[in-house]
């Protein structure tokens, strides 16, 4: 139990930071995935 809690302190904080960085990409990624879902409508809408 020991060896266990030094190992949890230095990893916890990585973890907590990748979290953190995978939740806002994930956000962006939505993003990026509904303007090339609306692609072709724009442009079918250009090429009347």
């Amino acid at each position: 139990m020991e060896q266990i809690i030094p190992i949890i302190s230095e990893v916890g904080f990585p973890i907590v930071v990748t979290l953190y960085l995978l939740y806002r990409i994930e956000a962006k990624l939505d993003m990026v995935v509904q303007s090339i879902q609306s692609l072709p409508d724009r442009m079918r809408e250009q090429m009347k």
